[in-house]
């Protein structure tokens, strides 16, 4: 059942007509707040049940019944009056701006845009409204677009990495996509679960005191106005989000972890594995290793084995103590993002031991150098396999986002 947490109050000023949404051959006046809208019953019955429901019922009479109507400009306003200049009134308690933008959507169809912070707006009145009135079409329509923002599927949250490119610190503009609490917001009052998930993932990422202090700026803020005067997580969601950073911290200490194990586990590097022992765990789990992950490479690229086996494990564990200090200890970019992790492990260490992007901002950089014997710093076939371990550890990491913020 949809939440009524948006029952705004009546306003005291007399309202005015929309300016477009006020057509001549209009048969029923919606008042919202301060602002009349005359449109169709047909259309609005069409659509929505509870529309049609309510213009079922009898309509009060009014002496003034036989004037003409006048749409262009009606008489005199009272919001005790249940017709107006010959026209029924239904009083309707939601924001006028988002009775607008259904209206929009019903009349000309839906068009929404690039999911950024102004069509968020636009998107949220409608399905707020389309799931008030039990408009399914367009609210499966909005839930689709939102969608694309805020997935349910690992290769739609790359796709939406994307569009944010270099764009990846939130404190130094405002982002492109709007606040996740605003997202967690509209999906508890709209009854949207499948929204949660990645907003409550991407809102981890933020500095604790965006994620607190955005509603207590009053106004303008070194953010931008869009980080103000949002709505406050609930208290239950206050502590999913805080057991969900939990989790995804741990998860980038046991991702490190488990890197060093899957190559420790390589039996091409079982003579020089111990002693860098130090790098794993006493309870790390059993692995395959790279080696035995990408049997089909290496066989094609180096005889069936790792073609430099003590540059390979010298460089897997100089990439494990990079990592380390640059997120566990130092927690620089990407510290509180897992998935970000594992690719840029997998990055730094991909095909021909080269990263994509800038090393600079990155953990390391030693990959596909060449060392005193002329071997590579990382073979091909344990770059690979680097490849095939970071795709499979980021589907684990995505499977596991709702427990860690406890939506399952």
């Amino acid at each position: 059942m949809v939440q009524e947490s948006f029952i705004l109050p009546a306003s005291s000023s007399k309202p005015t007509q929309h300016p477009e949404f006020w057509f001549c051959d209009g048969s029923v006046v919606l008042v919202v707040r301060d602002t009349m809208f005359l449109v169709h019953k047909t259309i609005l019955a069409r659509h929505s049940i509870i529309f049609r429901d309510m213009f079922s019922l009898p309509q009060p009479l009014s002496g003034e019944d036989c004037l003409p109507p006048s749409p262009s400009k009606p008489k005199g306003y009272d919001e005790d009056e249940t017709v107006l200049d010959g026209y029924p009134v239904v009083h309707l308690y939601d924001s006028p701006e988002d009775m607008a933008s259904l209206l929009y959507a019903l009349y000309d169809g839906p068009k929404f845009g690039d999911n950024d912070r102004d069509d968020f707006r636009v998107v949220s009145g409608i399905l707020r409204l389309a799931s008030k009135y039990m408009i399914d079409s367009l609210r499966c329509a909005a839930l689709s677009h939102l969608s694309k923002a805020w997935p349910s599927t690992l290769k739609g949250w790359d796709a939406r990495e994307e569009v944010l490119g270099d764009c990846y610190s939130f404190t130094e503009e405002p982002r492109f996509y709007p606040n996740p609490v605003e997202v967690i917001t509209l999906a508890r009052e709209v009854n949207a679960p499948s929204l949660l998930p990645s907003a409550f993932y991407d809102l981890s990422r933020y500095a604790l005191s965006d994620i607190f202090e955005h509603s207590q700026c009053g106004g303008e803020s070194e953010f931008g106005p869009e980080r103000c005067g949002l709505h406050a997580l609930s208290l239950a969601d206050t502590q999913k989000l805080v057991l969900g950073r939990e989790g995804a911290h741990c998860a980038v200490t046991a991702l490190i972890r488990s890197l060093a194990t899957e190559a420790r586990s390589n039996p091409a590097h079982v003579h020089t594995r111990d002693a860098h022992a130090h790098h794993v765990g006493p309870h790390a789990p059993p692995s395959r290793g790279f080696a035995a992950r990408t049997r089909g490479h290496r066989r094609a690229e180096s005889g069936g084995r790792c073609a430099a086996p003590a540059a390979c494990w010298r460089d897997v564990c100089e990439l494990v103590d990079l990592a380390t200090q640059h997120y566990l200890f130092d927690r620089e970019r990407g510290a509180a993002d897992p998935l970000y992790v594992a690719e840029e492990l997998a990055l730094l260490k991909g095909a021909g031991g080269e990263s994509c992007g800038d090393p600079g901002a990155s953990v390391g950089g030693s990959g596909g150098t060449l060392d005193e014997d002329g071997e590579s710093g990382t073979c091909r076939a344990c770059a690979r396999s680097f490849e095939v371990w970071a795709k499979k550890e980021r589907e684990r990491l995505w499977r596991a986002i709702p427990s860690w913020f406890r939506l399952d």
